[in-house]
């Protein structure tokens, strides 16, 4: 999810590589707390959530591959919005995904501020958050040559993590290691699997999808395969060891851990490795979810930062924040940018039990929107045949479900709220820049 430095722009990358960066760069806070936040809704019935928005995620990638491998842009989907309809969808969906992103790094700061407490309970989150923040903009205002460097070493941490998760699961679950804090139940029927009926998994759906948030970066990666063709296998493989990875982590924390004991305040995973004889291991696996969070909400920080300088390069937002202080530092840009972290720190003060979870929906929603703008694209943009057409619509009615299936839950609800009015506020200054430019161009001639 970070913005390649000029070496790696030179690099080419077989088809597997871009594959493994798709699962290290996907898997963040979204999954490692969010997943806690889609069980205590849904219940174990999550599982079909996770496969579903997996299917609505390819769906996405393989679009989006496609039109980067038949028309590589450096503006990637909001080049590809505003070729297919016109400046007004460039704009639309530049600003869309930079507010998407913006929330992402409201929802990943509020999740590190919620594995510090498990150390500190009696620091307000908004401490946590605010130091998280200052720290990310600080990285990605010196640039990020170093750091290239030490976040594919956070990718690794990342994957072993879960890698040490599973193993030490299946110990507790087999009795090689005593101790358990919960004793393992498998939901053995109906009411277990739905103990919230079909609208609890509905509900859930929206944190599933936000989950495999990141992918969009993925499809503009795709111009630096050695094959650009390989682009479609290379999402397939992704989302095969993303959904093996949620599926069995999931599963395996929903059979140690009563449906009771997931709130959206701890990881589930923490939880399921509670144990007298690893009372170590909570704390080591806390701090790796802390570093992972981090990784990805700086990566999060670098794409905000290079979309804000594009929409104001091209005319979209005031020419201010495309320039770069003292020709290196992307200070107005990242300015504006902590407005919006400062609005995130300001509601973990207001909201302390409440704010992940909004500002979570919110994320996973505006994302969702923006994909769709990259689904409409692509409709426009390739060649048409049935198996394309029939895809296209199948990815468009799950993010409608997951879209919808939000306002059915106390926890969501006020997520959708927030996203509809940014929605509103980008409609309202897109129709204002339009007009602008139909008068300026009707002075001009």
């Amino acid at each position: 999810m970070d913005k390649p430095s000029d070496m790696q722009k030179e690099q080419k990358l077989k088809w597997w590589q871009l594959s493994l960066l798709g699962v290290a760069g996907t898997i963040g806070t979204g999954y490692f707390l969010g997943s806690g936040l889609a069980i205590s809704i849904g219940g174990p019935a999550v599982l079909i959530a996770y496969f579903l928005a997996a299917v609505g995620t390819y769906v996405v990638f393989d679009a989006l591959s496609r039109m980067t491998a038949d028309h590589p842009e450096q503006g990637s989907f909001r080049s590809y919005a505003q070729k297919a309809f016109g400046s007004w969808a460039g704009f639309g969906s530049g600003w869309v995904y930079w507010f998407s992103e913006l929330l992402i790094n409201g929802s990943q700061l509020t999740a590190l501020s919620i594995f510090s407490r498990f150390w500190f309970p009696q620091v307000p989150m908004w401490i946590f958050a605010a130091g998280f923040g200052i720290l990310g903009l600080v990285i990605v205002f010196f640039g990020n040559k170093g750091f290239d460097r030490v976040e594919n070493v956070l990718a690794i941490i990342k994957m072993a993590a879960i890698v040490m998760f599973l193993v030490l699961a299946v110990a507790l679950l087999a009795g090689w290691i005593g101790g358990g804090k919960y004793n393992p139940k498998l939901p053995n029927s109906y009411k277990e699997f739905f103990p919230t009926g079909g609208i609890g998994l509905w509900s859930s759906f929206i944190f599933a999808f936000y989950a495999y948030g990141g992918i969009e970066v993925l499809g503009i990666m795709s111009n630096r395969l050695q094959k650009p063709e390989d682009a479609p296998k290379a999402g397939k493989v992704m989302l095969v060891t993303l959904v093996a990875v949620y599926v069995l982590s999931i599963g395996l924390a929903v059979s140690m851990v009563p449906l009771s004991a997931f709130n959206p305040k701890e990881s589930p995973f923490v939880l399921a490795l509670s144990s007298d004889h690893l009372v170590f291991m909570p704390h080591l696996f806390n701090g790796v979810l802390i570093i992972a969070g981090f990784s990805t909400m700086t990566a999060s920080l670098y794409a905000e930062t290079s979309m804000m300088i594009t929409l104001a390069q091209e005319g979209d937002a005031p020419t201010l924040f495309s320039r770069k202080w003292k020709g290196k530092y992307p200070l107005y840009a990242l300015s504006l940018i902590s407005v919006g972290l400062i609005s995130a720190i300001v509601m973990s003060l207001l909201l302390p039990g409440k704010v992940y979870e909004y500002i979570t929906t919110a994320a996973g929603l505006m994302l969702l929107y923006n994909w769709c703008f990259i689904l409409l694209s692509s409709g426009k943009l390739l060649e048409s045949s049935r198996s394309n057409h029939i895809k296209r619509w199948i990815g468009l009615l799950l993010i409608a479900m997951a879209v919808v299936g939000s306002f059915f839950h106390k926890l969501s609800r006020p997520g959708v709220y927030i996203s509809l009015l940014l929605v509103l506020l980008i409609a309202i200054c897109d129709l204002i820049v339009q007009w602008v430019r139909r008068k300026h161009t009707k002075v001009s001639r």
